[in-house]
């Protein structure tokens, strides 16, 4: 495994620690199971790259990806909150009818960016390597996004977004409104998650229509794998350890993919993910049998 495949996987590890963050925010935090992140991924890809094309600041076009991502998650809480759809159904809907919309956005099935301006290019220092700036842009963006988290749910507001995915009805007997909390976490975590895939678009080249398959499920993975390194129950930590986790999924993933011994392919990538899944979930578990044989 060469060099540059190793720092390909970190930076792609990097972007893919938004989504960890946005999937701890859904599935952990919120209790509430969402899937539109399969669809808000490539809508951040399809908009900054649709913007970036037709002659738009690569900030200002991530920015309004940023956005769009947030509004995503909106209306699924939207779907939810106020339409009384079943919270996983409701993701369903936004996934399916976001598919359509990031075709509708890019005016086709993918949008190049082979010589377009992009955040990595136009701030990356003349006298370093292209594939080390990346990574260490992508690690001073991930540090201000984990300390405005870390700041944020430690705050009122924080606190009773916590509050309203561990119980909801003591959130609501203390007079928090479950609802618009519910509805602000889903448009954080959709907004981290088409930020990830409007940098993932700009640091590969280009937005595709498929290329949100499967990102629900390294989010999970991250979540899974960071839990499993470092449990604990400080949020500050718990952060740093999603990050990590999705550091190392893409690690493991090009160390299976590159190896010459097992013979994956790219195709493999699915049946790779699956499989760390399921490490990740069994791990705890015969931690726990082990411990209860040394107790009795």
């Amino acid at each position: 495994m060469s060099i540059y495949s190793l720092w390909g996987a970190l930076e792609i590890g990097l972007i893919f620690g938004l989504v960890a963050l946005g999937v701890l925010i859904s599935f952990r935090i919120l209790r509430f199971p969402d899937l539109t992140v399969d669809g808000s991924f490539p809508l951040g890809g399809a908009t900054a790259a649709t913007l970036i094309s037709v002659g738009a600041d690569p900030f200002t076009a991530t920015l309004v990806a940023t956005a769009a991502g947030a509004f995503a998650g909106m209306i699924t809480g939207w779907l939810n909150v106020k339409l009384r759809i079943m919270d996983l159904l409701a993701s369903i809907l936004m996934m399916i009818a976001l598919y359509s919309i990031n075709l509708r956005v890019m005016g086709g099935p993918n949008v190049p960016l082979i010589l377009e301006p992009t955040v990595f290019n136009v701030l990356a220092p003349s006298g370093m390597r292209d594939y080390i700036f990346r990574p260490l842009l992508l690690v001073a963006l991930l540090i201000g996004v984990k300390f405005l988290l870390d700041w944020y749910f430690s705050t009122q507001t924080g606190l009773a977004m916590r509050a309203t995915g561990s119980n909801p009805r003591m959130a609501r007997a203390q007079g928090v409104a479950t609802g618009r909390r519910v509805l602000a976490g889903m448009a954080i975590s959709n907004a981290l998650c088409a930020l990830a895939g409007a940098l993932f678009a700009q640091s590969q080249g280009g937005a595709d229509i498929s290329m949100g398959i499967g990102t629900i499920v390294i989010g999970l993975a991250a979540v899974i794998i960071g839990e499993s390194i470092m449990p604990s129950r400080r949020f500050f930590v718990i952060t740093m350890a999603v990050i990590i986790g999705a550091v190392l999924y893409r690690f493991f993933v090009a160390l299976a993919l590159n190896a010459d011994f097992i013979g994956l392919q790219a195709q493999d990538l699915n049946l790779v993910t699956a499989l760390l899944v399921t490490f990740a979930l069994v791990v705890p578990m015969l931690k726990q049998r082990l411990r209860g044989k040394k107790g009795s």
